[in-house]
């Protein structure tokens, strides 16, 4: 097959699934030797167009795990703003080290019903955005160097077919529920409401919260405000120079702490080709 650009797509709050679709894009680009082009959409102006690929571009897309699948508020972007027209596709999916249950299987279905044809797919563990204990310094070398192994042989895969390869087959469900998570006692842990909090002794207002927030919730003239949605990203509190914000709600933090108590132990890395 003839690939003449290599797309590295992605949303990525706290820069885990950036790191490694990117990775995974560039040693693509150097087996295919084309060039290679990153489009991010986790910034609210990146979502106001559409993205469109043709049968000469090769896609790595990925997103993050909420939840078990992939982040609710931008699963309609993705399904119904980027398209292919019979291009071969790449799908990436992290996790926190607890489980990507279904997120790797709804998003190889939503890309193969969007014009795209998945032929290779990776489940990553990274570090969990709520806390360091779980994955921390994960996506590492051996991790990158994993996406880059499976890119090699994907691109192997491309230049032997006459035409486009068979659908990659991933575990999971994609018409499954979300996850529902748990606080210590077991019970659902219910945190939907809750917004971060800002300590306005360490804030200096520089504003970087309200420019990285991925829903555009933060109110860049009072950032203590939060009118809009909280998606728990974590994207403001990773990115604070000043380790200004943070979360109060006791659902959450419990949440968290069972997180901790339950899923420190690494969990291994899948690929499927």
């Amino acid at each position: 097959m003839n690939v003449n650009q290599v797309w590295a797509v992605y949303w990525s709050a706290t820069g885990n699934t950036k790191t490694l679709v990117c990775a995974a894009a560039k040693r693509l680009a150097e087996e295919l030797q084309c060039p290679v082009k990153e489009l991010d959409f986790t910034l609210p102006a990146a979502r106001e167009k559409s993205l469109e690929f043709s049968a000469e571009d090769m896609v790595v897309i990925g997103t993050p795990t909420y939840a078990g699948k992939l982040p609710n508020k931008i699963l309609p972007y993705v399904q119904e703003s980027i398209k292919g027209e019979h291009t071969p596709a790449m799908a990436i999916v992290t996790f926190g080290n607890r489980s990507y249950d279904n997120s790797l299987a709804e998003l190889c279905t939503t890309l193969n019903q969007n014009g795209f044809h998945t032929i290779s797919a990776g489940a990553f563990a990274c570090r969990h955005a709520f806390t360091d204990r779980l994955a921390f310094g994960h996506p590492d070398k051996s991790d990158l160097g994993q996406a880059e192994e499976l890119a090699a042989k994907t691109a192997e895969k491309l230049s032997k077919a006459e035409k486009l390869p068979e659908l990659v087959a991933v575990p999971g469900d994609a018409a499954a529920p979300y996850y529902v998570p748990k606080g210590t006692d077991g019970q659902p842990a219910k945190f939907l409401k809750a917004k971060p909090k800002v300590d306005m002794e360490k804030c200096t207002g520089c504003g970087i919260c309200a420019k990285v927030c991925p829903m555009g919730s933060i109110n860049p003239l009072d950032i203590s405000d939060v009118p809009g949605i909280c998606i728990k990203c974590q994207a403001c509190i990773r990115s604070c120079p000043e380790h200004a914000r943070y979360f109060d709600d006791l659902a959450f933090l419990s949440h968290v702490a069972m997180l901790e108590q339950n899923f420190t132990e690494p969990k291994e890395n899948q690929v499927f080709i």
